[in-house]
């Protein structure tokens, strides 16, 4: 098992509820393929550094996991196929 850091960045103009579906969604996801999660940090709104599919801010979201190297994988299919996505990063953590 691998240590892991996601970040991703949500539509703003989402509403709360479906920004915790999503931020559920995702965690979800990560307990299904045999991983764990070990933070959710929800940053909030911010506002980005260059415009993003003509949003200004987005809602920002870090993820500590641990997972084996097939979780990072199908973590980063769903984040394209979902339309709240704008951005995302995942990043293996160092021994």
């Amino acid at each position: 098992m691998r240590k892991y850091e996601t970040m991703y960045v949500l539509r703003p103009d989402l509403e709360e509820e479906a920004i915790k579906q999503t931020v559920q969604k995702f965690s979800n996801l990560i307990a299904e393929q045999g991983g764990q999660v070990e933070k959710v940090d929800e940053w909030g709104k911010r506002k980005l550094a260059y415009p993003i599919n003509h949003f200004r801010e987005g809602y920002y979201v870090l993820m500590n996991f641990t997972a084996g190297p097939s979780v990072p994988q199908e973590l980063e299919r769903v984040y394209k196929i979902t339309d709240q996505v704008i951005r995302y990063l995942i990043v293996r953590e160092d021994e």
